[in-house]
């Protein structure tokens, strides 16, 4: 949908992106993880046209530029404002004609379960109706590409399972979504693709698919110490790691698990557990950003 090419935007001496380039596929939920700092609501505000950026270039890759629906991670209303006032402000602001207005207004408040609050006054919303209304804000005038930055921030664990929900709901629509985001749960359960930014660069891109995929393993925890073990084990394959009483086989060396497991058996050596996973969110994320 988009190509952002080589940009860069500096604020004085600081350099929030830094020679940035990034495909934003069509139909797909794009995760991005950084960091405070790392650069992901410059980039936002970048894509947005709020910024504009000092070098480079974003296009659309088709054609026309998409209608945007934009989230911000700090959400500043007019808490004087009832909920449904404040909509018919943003969508009379977002150019839509008059007479589609109200509709607009009412079908984004269904979509995030807010038709019964829309006579309340914000300052009166909590947390949760407060960013299910920043939702419905992005929601109206049915744009194409959706900017959320930190939508489920502050939220309990029903309120984050609710925005999960919204936005594998506008996936599934065909809905293009670019999801910043320090909830890794949130991003391994909703996004199809993966770009981890820090100091305004991107440090790791993938397809979430693929990235889940990486680094398999098996671990093979027995009762007692492997010392004994060892120089037998290591041979075996370079990618057996061992220590105390837990053997790691990484990569093809899993293969290897029926051999290893008779050694052990052989030897005298009872299995406590057997463990076949592959790396978490949480050890690309440490990797990227260390």
């Amino acid at each position: 949908m988009l190509e952002i090419l080589n940009i860069t935007k500096r604020f004085h001496t600081l350099v929030a992106v830094d020679n940035l380039t990034l495909d934003v596929p069509q139909g797909e939920v794009l995760g991005v993880l950084g960091p405070n700092g790392a650069g992901k609501t410059t980039l936002f505000k970048l894509i947005a046209g709020f910024l504009k950026p000092d070098r480079g270039l974003i296009r659309s890759s088709a054609g026309a530029w998409p209608t945007i629906g934009y989230k911000p991670e700090r959400l500043l209303y007019p808490n004087h404002l009832r909920v449904h006032e404040y909509l018919n402000m943003v969508a009379a602001i977002s150019n839509l004609p008059r007479g589609r207005i109200k509709k607009a207004v009412s079908e984004s408040l269904e979509r995030v379960d807010l038709t019964y609050a829309a006579d309340k006054r914000i300052k009166e919303c909590s947390k949760g109706m407060r960013q299910r209304l920043g939702l419905a804000q992005a929601i109206i005038g049915d744009p194409q590409l959706f900017l959320l930055d930190e939508p489920s921030n502050g939220l309990d664990p029903e309120g984050q399972a609710e925005i999960c929900r919204q936005i594998d709901n506008l996936h599934q629509e065909g809905k293009t979504i670019v999801l910043a985001s320090h909830q890794l749960q949130e991003v391994t359960q909703v996004c199809t693709h993966l770009v981890i930014m820090n100091q305004g660069s991107i440090h790791y891109e993938n397809q979430m698919k693929a990235a889940l995929a990486e680094r398999p393993h098996t671990r093979i925890l027995v009762n007692r110490d492997l010392s004994t073990l060892q120089s037998l084990l290591m041979h075996l394959h370079h990618d057996i790691e061992l220590s105390d009483r837990e053997i790691v086989l990484n990569y093809d060396a899993i293969a290897l698990r029926p051999n290893v497991l008779r050694i052990l058996l052989s030897n005298g050596y009872d299995i406590i557990r057997i463990e076949q996973s592959r790396v978490t969110l949480a050890e690309i994320y440490a990797a990227a950003v260390q």
